[in-house]
């Protein structure tokens, strides 16, 4: 029997979580960016290797905070932790401990399932890393850390077999071309919000999101018309998304077309535009419609 598993990808923000899922799977499965918070979904990724399947679940940084918007991230967490199988512990070796680490540490204790811990950023330059590993081995209870670099994808074939060994026998969970789940609406959705935050700053990653107005299929089937909101909380934060002239939301649309091509063997055009919508991370209504 082959291998099969459900595996959560764990760590505090900025961990570099969804860089190693695309490493990982070898494709653009989850944005990213150095923005705390960027990933606000569960995200899964699909590894079919010749030993079995590996399903990552991509989460947000765990951040323990009262913040009604910052507690519905965490809640996330716990749902892709209970799905899991097996977890995966991701630790950025650049920083310094934090009382995130422990936090986390006790959550995976009460989780009772297999857990494998990489190291990552290892090939920047630090003072932290034999600090970490002393700590992390003693408190997480685990015999071998896994050093590992996702931008430089060095340690991942290590780290691969760890997961592998890990997880149960079982079938398969989706066809073996597939490296992901999302639909077509959310992956230009995230791509859109990812390009968004690179090209703005301040309060506005935060204060953002999108929102899929309409999608039609035009030329028979050939091309996919997409109009979309950039939705912030203030007027003036509208302005600066759209910039002097219209010159920021048109470098953003041009942006998102390039990476949506290197993603669909179809074309797709863009309607984007910019709206306002009143502290909506407040209303629970629109967080729990948009966050699964």
């Amino acid at each position: 029997m082959m291998k099969s598993a459900f595996v959560a990808i764990v760590g505090r923000p900025s961990a570099g979580k969804s860089t190693l899922l695309n490493a990982l799977c070898g494709e653009k499965v989850s944005i990213t960016s150095p923005v705390p918070q960027t990933t606000r979904n569960k995200v899964r990724g699909i590894l079919n290797e010749e030993e079995g399947q590996l399903v990552f679940i991509d989460t947000p940084g765990y951040h323990n905070s009262e913040r009604k918007f910052n507690q519905h991230l965490t809640d996330i967490v716990y749902s892709a932790l209970e799905e899991s199988e097996v977890l995966l512990y991701v630790v950025d070796a650049t920083r310094p401990l934090g009382k995130e680490e422990e936090e986390i540490i006790a959550l995976l204790h009460k989780e009772k399932k297999p857990v494998v811990l990489a190291l990552n950023k290892c090939d920047s330059p630090n003072e932290h890393r034999n600090e970490l590993r002393a700590f992390l081995r003693l408190n997480a209870n685990l015999e071998r850390v896994y050093e590992i670099s996702a931008t430089e994808k060095t340690g991942l074939e290590e780290l691969k077999k760890a997961l592998l060994d890990a997880s149960p026998e079982g079938p398969a969970m989706y066809p073996e071309g597939y490296y992901t789940d999302q639909t077509p609406e959310f992956r230009i959705a995230e791509v859109i919000r990812e390009k968004a935050i690179a090209r703005t700053s301040e309060e506005i990653p935060h204060c953002l999101y999108v929102e899929m107005s309409d999608m039609e299929w035009r030329n028979d089937g050939k091309e996919l018309w997409v109009r979309a909101f950039l939705t912030v909380e203030r007027e003036s934060q509208k302005g600066i998304v759209i910039g002097k002239g219209g010159q920021v939301i048109k470098a953003i649309r041009i942006d998102a077309l390039k990476e949506l091509k290197k993603l669909f063997d179809y074309k797709i055009s863009l309607d984007l535009r910019v709206k306002v919508n009143p502290k909506w991370r407040k209303k629970d209504y629109l967080i729990k419609g948009m966050f699964t």
